[in-house]
């Protein structure tokens, strides 16, 4: 989760959302992400979506059965259903989020029955710190006007 922080730090860094994700297969970091919207000026590009895609293209497929995804802040709906489509086997996530989290809070897309894959799910993992970052990088926008 550490990893993920760090990305998530990034992403603050270049002016998004403080979201960063990794992906992990045997213990090592096979894919890397923090939100690119505003960079990239696309919708897509969230932390765990850019995160997913690396990990695809380092094992050359995009079944990513064997490996956890670590993210900051709780996936959104989008997110969750790309964590599903890609076999994944299980998510760690930090934060939750009550405004468009899909993994526990609203929805429950990654543990759905009705879908062909299920992912295993840790919840609160350095929590604190995930969301520190997000409620700082707001306070900020806010005192400077934005977002």
């Amino acid at each position: 989760m550490r990893a993920a922080i760090d990305e998530a730090a990034s992403a603050g860094e270049e002016d998004e959302v403080p979201v960063g994700a990794v992906v992990v297969r045997d213990g090592r970091i096979i894919g890397r992400g923090h939100n690119q919207r505003e960079r990239l000026r696309d919708p897509t590009a969230h932390a765990e979506m850019l995160a997913l895609t690396a990990a695809s293209a380092h094992v050359g497929s995009w079944h990513l059965e064997g490996c956890t995804m670590y993210v900051t802040l709780e996936p959104c709906p989008m997110c969750a259903g790309a964590l599903v489509l890609s076999r994944i086997d299980r998510l760690v996530f930090g934060a939750t989020d009550p405004k468009a989290g899909a993994c526990t809070t609203l929805f429950t897309i990654p543990t759905d029955p009705r879908l062909n894959h299920r992912v295993e799910i840790t919840t609160d993992v350095l929590a604190r710190d995930c969301a520190a970052l997000l409620q700082e990088f707001f306070a900020k926008q806010r005192s400077l006007g934005k977002k």
